[in-house]
């Protein structure tokens, strides 16, 4: 498994696993819809929107559908002859604090057939890089309380549990785990 910059020649594959009902959003359900609708509007806006550094796209969408402003950040694909999901990475330049609608540095997302490959695992791995090349000394990441996969996936690449909180009221007042990977 790679980590790629996505690109036109990586987007069929990627737009079957929307088609299939497979999210890069674990936290909206409109996700795949608005993702096809970029595609179908601008194939190639939408694959160079994937590396937005300067922060230069709209506001953001929450799940309750509010507007926040976008940060800095970046999605690359996970590939192994196929696509197998996604890993983001955002920031706040100078700082490693976030706003309070934004739950961690990293999110991730394995298409659910592929899962269970050490493809996530392996994805962290890989962006962590990218974090400490923005000038991060550390990421945060957060999940759900009964996601143990996710869990494991972050203790393997050194996270260290910060504690238990409870969410932003944007994605509802439940509780998560929060961990911390220093760079």
């Amino acid at each position: 498994m790679l980590l790629v910059i996505p690109s036109l020649d990586h987007l069929p594959s990627y737009r079957a696993a929307l088609e299939s009902g497979w999210s890069p959003n674990t936290l909206s359900d409109a996700a795949i819809a608005q993702e096809l609708a970029r595609i179908d509007a601008d194939p190639a806006s939408f694959v160079a929107s994937m590396v937005d550094r300067e922060a230069r796209g709209g506001p953001i969408t929450m799940p309750d559908g509010t507007l926040k402003p976008r940060l800095p950040g970046m999605r690359l694909w996970m590939w192994d002859n196929t696509f197998c999901g996604s890993i983001g990475l955002r920031w706040q330049p100078g700082t490693e604090e976030l706003p309070s609608y934004v739950l961690g540095h990293i999110g991730y997302s394995v298409i659910p057939s592929m899962r269970n490959r050490g493809y996530a695992t392996r994805a962290l791995a890989e962006i962590l890089p990218y974090a400490k090349a923005e000038g991060l000394r550390y990421v945060d990441l957060t999940t759900d309380l009964d996601n143990i996969a996710s869990q494991r996936t972050i203790l393997a690449n050194g996270g260290i549990l910060q504690g238990e909180f409870t969410k932003d009221p944007h994605y509802g007042v439940k509780n998560g785990l929060r961990y911390r990977i220093w760079l």
